[in-house]
């Protein structure tokens, strides 16, 4: 799998560039700033880019203004942004362009290679990944209608929905069995009044919901 890398800090670039080499992928290039990070995009057309949210010139939403256009000129590259703090904002502006092979993590969580290498997968392979600190603020902020209908249990499975658990990886971080994942998240989706459809549908439907971006 061939990725893009866009990070200002060398030390933390060449990490990045370790990391995902030792696990297979092909780095077709490692780039300091958004504009080398969309050329690389549009001669490379990679399968997932990693990308720091804040870039030169400016230091501010760079990595996230130049992660959305190449969402809307090559939405099937995935996205995984990297960020020194919780702005979980940009999840909510990723999400609202593409709700698939997105991903928004601390840089934190790079130091836990199993981890990081865990949510790009999950990211390149289509699906989505958000900083388990990034869920807890919303979980904090979030306490109106429609999710203060959900039980505790029921925000747990939630949160760990928006990270982009499947519902095994729910049920073993729970330590509950596969079928009362499903029943939490039938009586969920049923909570927040999302319509009978494709499951992997509602999944994002719920997640958007959670975010308050749908």
């Amino acid at each position: 799998m061939r990725a893009v890398i866009a990070e200002d800090s060398v030390l933390l670039r060449v990490g990045l560039v370790k990391v995902l080499e030792a696990v297979g992928y092909e780095v077709a290039a490692a780039v300091g700033d958004a504009e080398e990070l969309l050329a690389a995009v549009q001669e490379h057309r990679p399968q997932v880019v990693v990308a720091d949210v804040r870039m030169p010139p400016g230091f501010t939403d760079e990595g996230v203004r130049a992660a959305l256009v190449i969402r809307r000129q090559w939405p099937e590259v995935a996205v995984l942004l990297l960020s020194q703090f919780v702005e979980e904002r940009y999840a909510a502006d990723l999400l609202t362009t593409n709700t698939s092979g997105v991903g928004y993590l601390l840089k934190q969580r790079v130091a836990n290679v199993d981890d990081f290498v865990d949510a790009l997968q999950r990211v390149a392979e289509g699906g989505t990944a958000l900083d388990p600190e990034v869920v807890a603020q919303l979980l904090v902020r979030r306490h109106r209608d429609p999710l203060e209908r959900l039980t505790p249990r029921e925000r747990d499975v939630l949160a760990l929905m928006a990270e982009g658990r499947s519902n095994a990886a729910i049920a073993g971080a729970l330590v509950v069995s596969d079928s009362a994942v499903a029943k939490h998240i039938n009586s969920i989706f049923a909570k927040l009044d999302l319509p009978p459809a494709d499951e992997s549908h509602r999944r994002v439907l719920a997640v958007l919901r959670f975010l308050e971006v749908g």
